[in-house]
């Protein structure tokens, strides 16, 4: 080779031309596609997968993109070392096939582990992350750089194939993000995403070790035949392992659990959470105290019996909906809840029914608030929190601000929080609530209000001064030991908590996981 020469070509001991080792141009496209999306497809549904057993939160949210992450630059870092060492043909297939199989493994491995790693806890969530993506993650994340390395000719050629390869990588985890995040996940089980993907990258990668042996005989590795046993296995061991999703929704695993000391009582779960509590006979048997806190509110707002106009952020099982509807007829009721899936196991287990009366709309509280004509509530109920997953944007000034612009002057809002010790973040919203009402109440049991024990608690608030005597009354009726905090008693118990806006609201980071 002349030192002056503007092409050379790469050096090698192999006397094979560069040529007929690379692959076809849309066979190196598809297989740098595919792989990158698979771990796209399993970051999205690890996410899902693990929720059941630690909720939804922030930090479930990071554990999963960190660790996959971690897992596309180890398996890249690994591969392209790898790739410089060994010829690539004889490993290329073979990780394709161990990364699909085990994609179909994820599914038995998290629903086995997630029975010992159930909780919030951040070891929990940790573990059970890096179990649902980090193998293979970085096994199909080793593929792109050995196709690179596959199909370098000469080192002009460089910058064109990297940049194309690395490309048609980013595309395909772009498409799949989206495929799955706004298709697929709306029509078919997780499981079935992932045994699907899983067996798909199993059946390319079948596929290219046939045409390599064929093309290049003696070179390409065998496949690994454990691990094609493992990805049929592996659906019938997802059949079998223990599993709290009877159905899945677009957010949640739901279930509807018989009370065996009340034949008519239904509760509803939503991954691990007792969510809502319905009795199918009586709408006036509320089972949570918190639910009974806020009807002991609006049994304070207005005379008994007399119709109201509530607007309500968060649905669930819709209890205190149907509660208003049959103590106060004529009381009409707009619900606003994210999720069609839960809409659909109370109209199909819990018999709900729509009506003029009582409206359900699908969508975001959030973007429901802004939709809401002004001054027409007499009570607006926020119930959207579920243990420790907490929608931030209902939470701020400016959320608040959206739920005073729908009240009536003398309009109530009643929500529900749960936090524990030390409830920084009960605090927090409390002294966002008092940035926006100037009347504000706290209603929970008296270990809360010390400090020394968490759960529910209700805030109450208003421009108008509040039947605080009233409401007590009515807790204490319905044989509640709860308390009513206001004024200097609860200026005590917010002390100096922040407040909450659409450009701060730590509110995960606020909650204390459950120990």
């Amino acid at each position: 080779m002349s030192p002056l020469d503007p092409h050379p070509t790469i050096a090698s001991t192999d006397p094979e031309p560069a040529s007929a080792r690379a692959l076809p141009d849309w066979i190196a496209a598809g297989v740098t596609f595919l792989s990158s999306g698979a771990v796209l497809v399993l970051e999205v549904v690890g996410l899902r997968l693990i929720a059941p057993y630690v909720g939804i939160t922030l930090q479930t949210s990071t554990a999963i993109i960190g660790f996959a992450l971690a897992a596309i630059a180890i398996g890249a870092w690994a591969g392209g070392a790898t790739a410089d060492r060994t010829d690539p043909r004889r490993l290329i297939a073979p990780l394709m096939v161990a990364g699909g199989a085990l994609i179909v493994a994820v599914l038995p491995l998290v629903r086995f582990a997630g029975e010992l790693l159930s909780g919030a806890a951040a070891g929990n969530v940790l573990l059970l992350a890096a179990v649902a993506v980090v193998v293979p993650a970085a096994l199909l994340s080793a593929v792109p750089p050995m196709v690179v390395a596959l199909q370098l000719g000469s080192l002009s050629q460089t910058g064109s194939v990297v940049g194309r390869l690395s490309g048609i990588g980013t595309i395909g985890g772009i498409v799949a993000t989206f495929a799955t995040g706004f298709l697929l996940v709306a029509v078919l089980p997780s499981s079935v995403i992932l045994v699907g993907t899983g067996l798909l990258v199993v059946l390319v990668g079948v596929a290219l070790a046939v045409l390599l042996r064929r093309r290049t005989p003696g070179v390409t590795g065998r496949l690994p035949v454990g691990l094609l046993a493992l990805a049929v296995a592996a659906p019938v061991l997802a059949a079998v392992a223990p599993t709290p999703c009877e159905r899945e929704t677009a957010y949640h695993c739901a279930r509807v659990v018989a009370d065996p000391a009340r034949d008519t009582g239904r509760v509803l779960v939503l991954d691990t959470l007792r969510h809502s509590y319905v009795d199918l006979a009586d709408p006036t048997y509320l089972e949570f105290e918190y639910v009974q806190a806020i009807a002991s509110v609006t049994d304070a707002l207005a005379p008994a019996g007399e119709p109201l106009s509530a607007l309500h952020l968060g649905g669930g099982g819709l209890t205190l909906p149907r509660y208003l509807a049959d103590v106060r007829p004529g009381t009409v009721s707009r619900v606003l809840e994210v999720d069609p899936g839960v809409v659909a196991v109370d109209e199909q287990e819990l018999g709900l029914e729509t009506s003029d009366e009582l409206e359900v709309r699908v969508g975001d509280a959030r973007v429901g608030l802004e939709a809401e004509a002004a001054g027409e509530r007499d009570l607006v109920v926020g119930d959207a929190f579920g243990g420790l997953s907490v929608p931030w944007q209902l939470t701020t000034v400016e959320a608040l601000r959206l739920v005073d612009d729908a009240l009536a002057e003398d309009g109530v809002y009643a929500v529900n929080l749960i936090d524990h010790p030390p409830l920084s973040f009960v605090r927090a919203e409390l002294a966002t609530v008092q940035q926006v009402f100037d009347h504000v109440l706290l209603l929970a049991r008296a270990p809360v209000l010390s400090g020394e024990a968490g759960g529910n608690v209700v805030a109450v608030a208003s421009q108008r001064p509040l039947p605080s005597a009233e409401i007590a009354a009515a807790l204490a009726e319905r044989g509640l030991a709860w308390q009513v905090a206001e004024g200097d008693e609860l200026d005590r118990f917010i002390g100096d908590a922040g407040v909450l806006t659409d450009d701060f609201a730590p509110v995960d980071q606020l909650l204390t996981p459950y120990g």
